[in-house]
């Protein structure tokens, strides 16, 4: 998982001659090369240019809005779909980060706080940990409403903001991040074990609920075609949450998943973050890692997938 670069600031010359340092908002994105994308990095908060905003950019939001709010009645679920409504987010434009932060803190305890584009790691940990949540300023383009390899406003503000209004998933939000400053301090093993259970709960999380399977990770949300592959396809595995066996278990970056992990409830997430995870990562440095595809003896399988369509390498 990687999260988000070095300021980046203006010399504006004012009358007088006198120059202030002004944080001008950049939209920092990953950097395209004959052998793929590759990330780059920033750590820099802004404040949301909301005026800056063209009716292109207004336009991409309620097309992706819209499409989105038509599929996930009956697939996500419902504490996404009601906290959404709560909070006020539409369609209409793009929502300010001001507007929904009134919101939030009423409800739960957080900010949004605009960043450029992908933070690093620990940037990221310590502003879960301390009840902010990054949200990257600018939207993608219209060409790219389909897919977009690093998070964008959609995404962000989507898929991730609604559940903030939920105060068992908002405690597992900084719970995680929490763990995530102390898995920075431990070792790069660590982390990235830790990196896997953001990606199959945050991102890639499926609920079991008395309807069926239901969407919760932002991923999945923010996105058209993983919303039906993810509950609708055959290829897929669906499994049961686990938390070592999740931490353990190598994940794609590049396609839909080839697993997804499926909770009960939100309070099965925070009561699986409550132990001390030193524990589990002394334990796990002898243990190999899963492909993202291999189902255990010991899973309780919701769906064996197929496999169809399955690349053979790039698990990460």
């Amino acid at each position: 998982m990687v999260l988000w670069r070095n300021f980046a600031k203006s010399l504006r010359a004012f009358p007088g001659r006198l120059a202030l340092m002004v944080a001008i908002p950049q939209r920092v994105e990953h950097l395209q090369t004959d052998k793929g994308s590759v990330p780059v990095y920033t750590t820099t908060v802004v404040e949301q240019p909301w005026d800056s905003y063209t009716d292109v950019d207004h336009d991409v939001w309620r097309t992706l809005f819209r499409r989105q709010r038509e599929i996930l009645p009956g697939r996500a679920c419902r504490e996404f779909l009601e906290t959404q409504d709560a909070m006020g987010m539409g369609e209409d434009q793009i929502p300010k980060f001001s507007e929904l932060n009134a919101q939030l803190q009423a409800k739960t305890g957080w900010t949004l706080v605009g960043v450029e584009g992908l933070l690093p790691e620990l940037t990221f940990f310590e502003h879960l940990a301390n009840r902010r949540f990054p949200v990257t300023w600018w939207i993608r383009k219209p060409e790219q409403l389909d897919y977009l390899s690093e998070p964008d406003l959609f995404h962000d503000l989507f898929g991730h903001v609604p559940l903030l209004m939920n105060p068992v998933f908002a405690d597992y939000m900084q719970a995680y991040g929490l763990g995530g400053v102390k898995a920075h301090g431990i070792g790069p093993e660590a982390l990235a074990e830790l990196t896997r259970l953001y990606w199959y709960t945050v991102e890639f999380g499926l609920i079991n609920t008395d309807e069926g399977l239901r969407i919760y990770g932002a991923g999945i949300l923010s996105s058209k075609g993983e919303s039906f592959y993810c509950l609708e396809s055959t290829a897929p595995n669906r499994i049961g949450f686990d938390l070592t066996r999740i931490m353990r278990t190598r994940y794609r970056i590049d396609t839909f998943q080839k697993t997804y992990f499926v909770i009960n409830a939100f309070e099965q997430l925070m009561k699986a973050t409550e132990p001390d995870f030193r524990p589990y990562y002394s334990e796990l440095a002898s243990q190999e890692t899963i492909p993202a595809g291999n189902v255990l003896a010991s899973d309780r399988v919701f769906h064996r997938g197929t496999g169809e369509g399955w690349s053979s390498a790039g698990d990460v």
